[in-house]
């Protein structure tokens, strides 16, 4: 509470600091978005709000300013202050965040993990380094709802999967289907609705929210087997470092506050937008199958091999060193956090922001983070 006094004190401090200032953000996904629509466009609107218009960022969406795969190098040359960036489109930049990324394949918790991810980008040593040396200051991620199988075809048992063409996003999904005789495709989100129209692809590994939001995959799908693999992590908030360091304290907690704010309505529009898509898809008539038990073993004895193989397969094919103290801490992270949101209506943002801030983001010092 002292805090949030302090912070509403300073607001005058702020507003009467000179000439209101402008910023670019960019977004390489459409406006109406999870992604962009609450952590960006929502974001911009409180950040100016809280501060009586003395901070405001332009969004640019749908990769106007930016695209995706250089989202990264624009932050650091500054054509953005912050933008959105998925470590996948980098991976000889974020090698590290890469591999933590591949751990998420077993994730047991997607609101968790979002904020296991989140913590551990802001307080291990190792990560942030990685991030600083791509001239970005990463303050908060988010984490996909799990991955589901989307098909034109149903899947009941692992032997269903063999010899389709599956969708795929990561290493840990490309390996998963090849090792159920599948055959992995990457293709460009945009790209499934026609693939799966034309049968240039079977399935789709993607989360629910895909089925209704901006891909409308409900259109084309026949079936959804909602056996939960995986999630992807991302990271919402990265700044241009030296914009960051250049911010007087009182606009730092400003900006930390809404963070906050702005990963938990991520978060909570992924968990509803899952429900609703599910619910309008069988309306639909599509197909919502659970997982059989041989499938969910099948997953449960790959996944073991994820965790045990992962931190030698980085070393090798990512040129890192050992990562295991990081793979172990995001796990223990994502323990942590299952525990704090166990009992957190997952609908309410407000509910899930404070247990977020007053658990990581209350304890992140203004004055010297990322400024050291």
């Amino acid at each position: 509470m002292k805090r949030l006094l302090l912070g509403i004190g300073l607001l005058p401090v702020l507003a009467a600091s000179g000439s209101a200032e402008t910023w670019q953000a960019t977004n390489w996904m459409a406006p109406a978005h999870i992604l962009n629509e609450f952590p960006y466009q929502q974001f911009a609107k409180d950040v100016a709000e809280a501060t009586d218009g003395a901070m405001e960022f332009e969004i640019y969406s749908s990769g106007a300013l930016v695209p995706a795969p250089t989202t990264m190098q624009g932050i650091a040359d500054g054509v953005a202050q912050l933008g959105i960036v998925y470590p996948p489109y980098t991976p000889s930049e974020l090698p590290l965040n890469n591999t933590v990324n591949d751990l998420a394949f077993v994730a047991k918790d997607d609101l968790a993990a979002a904020f296991a991810w989140t913590e551990l980008a802001l307080t291990n040593e190792k990560i942030r380094a990685e991030w600083a040396r791509n001239g970005g200051i990463f303050l908060g991620g988010y984490s996909t709802p799990f991955y589901n199988f989307i098909c034109m075809g149903e899947i009941v048992s692992p032997k269903d999967v063999a010899g389709k063409k599956v969708r795929v996003a990561g290493t840990a999904q490309t390996e998963w289907i090849q090792s159920l005789g599948g055959v992995p495709v990457s293709v460009p989100i945009a790209d499934v609705y026609s693939g799966l129209e034309r049968g240039s692809i079977d399935c789709t590994l993607s989360d629910a929210t895909n089925l209704d939001k901006g891909n409308k995959f409900w259109e084309v799908a026949k079936t959804v087997n909602v056996l939960p693999q995986g999630v992807v992590l991302g990271a919402t908030y990265v700044f241009n470092k030296d914009f960051w360091a250049g911010l007087e304290p009182a606009q730092r907690r400003v900006l930390l506050d809404n963070i906050a704010l702005g990963l938990a309505r991520s978060q909570v529009a992924y968990h509803v937008g899952v429900e609703a898509a599910l619910a309008g898809s069988a309306e639909r008539g599509l197909k919502i199958g659970e997982p059989t038990q041989e499938l969910q073993d099948t997953l449960a004895a790959f996944q073991a091999q994820v965790v045990e193989k992962l931190p030698a397969k980085a070393v090798a094919e990512r040129g890192i060193e050992d990562p295991t103290d990081v793979l172990e801490e995001f796990v223990a992270l994502e323990e942590k956090w299952r525990a704090l949101v166990a009992d957190v209506d997952r609908t309410d943002a407000d509910a899930v922001a404070a247990i977020l801030k007053a658990n990581l983001y209350d304890k992140i010092d203004e004055n010297t983070f990322g400024v050291e």
